[in-house]
C-alpha cells in the first residue's frame, strides 16, 4: 500500500502539515540567493523544483534574517574556535579544536575538512567568485592532507590555520566590494 504526500499530511495531523509545508517567500526578505557562478536566482524558479519538498522556520529561524556583516563575523567566529581559540600553556602557541579534533586518526581529519568546507560554501553563498572560492578550496585541500599525517602533520596543521587564511580571504575581497 502506497501512500500520497497528501494522505501521511492529513494522518499526522494539521500542525506536522503545516510544519513540513513551506515556502521560499521569505527569500526575498534575507536577500538575494546565488548561485556557483554569482548570478541571482529569483525565488519563484525555486518554487517550481522544489514543490513537494519545504521547509520551513518561520520568524524563529536563527539564521534567515543574517545580515552580511553578521554572516561574515559568525563564520569569523567559527574560524577563530577552528584554528586559534586556545593558547598553549607556556608559549604563545594558539591551536583550536580543529587541531584537537584532527588527533583522532582519519575521522578527526574527516570532521574538520567538512567544517572547512561548509565555511567555504558559506562563502560562496555571500556572493565570493570562483578564485576566491578556488583559493579556499586550495587551503582547505592543504589542510586535510596535511592533518592526514599522525602527529607530525597535526602539528603543521595547527600553524597552517587554513580557516582563518580562508576567512581573511574572504574579508578583503568584501571590503572592496560597493556597499549596497
Amino acid at each position: 500500500m502506497t501512500m500520497s504526500d497528501d494522505d501521511i499530511l492529513a494522518r499526522r495531523g494539521p500542525r506536522s502539515g503545516r510544519a513540513s509545508r513551506a515556502t521560499f517567500s521569505g527569500a526575498e526578505a534575507r536577500g538575494p540567493i546565488i548561485d556557483q557562478e554569482g548570478r541571482e536566482i529569483r525565488p519563484e524558479t525555486l518554487e517550481q523544483g522544489f514543490r513537494e519538498f519545504r521547509f520551513e522556520f518561520g520568524k524563529d529561524n536563527p539564521f534567515g534574517n543574517l545580515t552580511r556583516e553578521q554572516r561574515l563575523a559568525r563564520l569569523e567566529a567559527i574560524a577563530k574556535l577552528l584554528d586559534i581559540a586556545f593558547i598553549l600553556p607556556g608559549t604563545n602557541i594558539r591551536y583550536g579544536i580543529d587541531g584537537l579534533i584532527g588527533l583522532i586518526p582519519v575521522v578527526g581529519d574527516i570532521i574538520t575538512t567538512a567544517i572547512s568546507l561548509w565555511l567555504v560554501r558559506e562563502a560562496r553563498a555571500l556572493g565570493a567568485p570562483w578564485y576566491i572560492t578556488a583559493r579556499m578550496l586550495g587551503n582547505v585541500a592543504v589542510d586535510g592532507v596535511i592533518g592526514i599525517v599522525p602527529f607530525a602533520g597535526d602539528a603543521i596543521d595547527v600553524m597552517f590555520r587554513a580557516n582563518m587564511r580562508n576567512v581573511r580571504l574572504l574579508r578583503r575581497w568584501l571590503d572592496k566590494q560597493p556597499r549596497m
